[in-house]
């Protein structure tokens, strides 16, 4: 009974196929295929896209939830891979996943779907043409700011030494990777630089911004700033959006330093053992469709042409951050895997977060 049902999934499969358009895996793929494993943030992805992409190929999909980077890596590390089929993470853990030999190469005559990426998407520094990774969502780090409270910061120096009327208004970022990185971009520092000099000096800048901060944040700063109670925050792109669709005066600036080019990506496991309908879902989640709703609801840029090309220009108008080309985008360094340099980049945050 049960090789039957995946017999007639495998039929309805390739009629829809032929009817629609949709990619489908071969048969035999799709009846080996008892169920693919996924692990991603909440709300990262459509609600109904498991449920879509069953339909489209046959192949059954579970999701498992992971709060961050560092929890999934822990999980995938410990347990060698088994278990997980597909993952979403930031860039610099799947190029780790990579160096570990974690993370599967990806077959790209399997993803047709990734013509739909811009072609600066092939060109990410963690993993050139894309060769274990396929990029989801990108994005900056920058500071969200309440534009009828305050002028328009210009610089890095205006979130870590705020000017008196500031103090005790401003937030930062406490993930290590972005708190280290406003202090080396204003320091004219690499974002993957883990000299002990350049340590030194961020954490000594850092802990003395620390006076000066209403609190640290990664999860309700966008809040504070449309409640007032905060005037700028130390902020990702997407989430100052959330706070500019609840008031049009807060704005996002890219200080003249700069910033980090951020990439969430999806990564098939080297242990998979349905890396033919990992494969498949890879390149369902890069079709337009989802591309779309990613940047519609979550409010993130996506490395899909095709999706970005349909969105309405209305989006664009009210989120202009979200208008930023790819080619400007690149520009911007990306944080790359630390490797040796992890324990002592890790040693300086604690010590950060321990002062007084």
């Amino acid at each position: 009974m049960k090789n039957l049902d995946r017999n007639r999934r495998v039929l309805s499969c390739v009629k829809r196929a032929v009817a629609t358009g949709v990619a489908c895996v071969t048969m035999a793929a799709a009846a080996h295929a008892e169920k693919i494993v996924i692990s991603n943030w909440d709300g990262y992805m459509p609600a109904d896209l498991l449920e879509n992409f069953t339909a489209a190929t046959g192949i059954e999909a579970e999701l498992s939830l992971h709060g961050t980077n560092e929890e999934i890596m822990g999980k995938v590390v410990a347990g060698g891979g088994k278990g997980y089929d597909v993952l979403f993470v930031s860039s610099p853990f799947a190029e780790a996943l990579n160096n570990l030999g974690l993370a599967a190469q990806i077959d790209h005559s399997k993803v047709p779907n990734m013509a739909n990426l811009y072609p600066e998407a092939m060109q990410l520094a963690h993993d050139p043409g894309n060769t274990y990774s396929v990029p989801y969502a990108w994005g900056t780090t920058g500071l969200c700011y309440r534009s009828d409270m305050m002028e328009a910061p210009t610089s890095w120096s205006d979130l870590l030494s705020p000017s008196d009327d500031l103090k005790g208004k401003v937030t930062m970022l406490s993930t290590d990777r972005w708190l280290m990185g406003a202090a080396a971009l204003a320091m004219g520092k690499s974002l993957n630089d883990t000299s002990q000099e350049t340590l030194d000096a961020a954490r000594d800048m850092l802990v003395s911004a620390k006076q000066s901060l209403l609190s640290y944040d990664d999860t309700t700063f966008y809040q504070k700033v449309v409640s007032g109670e905060a005037t700028m925050v130390h902020a990702w792109d997407g989430w100052c959006n959330y706070g500019i669709a609840e008031n049009a005066d807060i704005k996002y600036v890219i200080p003249e330093e700069g910033t980090d080019l951020w990439v969430d990506t999806i990564v098939i496991t080297s242990a998979s053992e349905n890396a033919e309908a990992a494969h498949a879902f890879v390149d369902y989640v890069l079709g337009e469709e989802t591309g779309v709703w990613v940047a519609s609801n979550i409010l993130y840029k996506t490395p899909n042409q095709k999706a970005m090309d349909a969105l309405d220009a209305g989006l664009l108008e009210s989120f202009p951050n979200m208008a930023m080309q790819p080619a400007d985008m690149i520009k911007y360094e990306q944080l790359r895997d630390l490797g040796d340099g992890q324990k002592a980049f890790a040693r300086t945050v604690t010590e950060i977060m321990a002062a007084q």
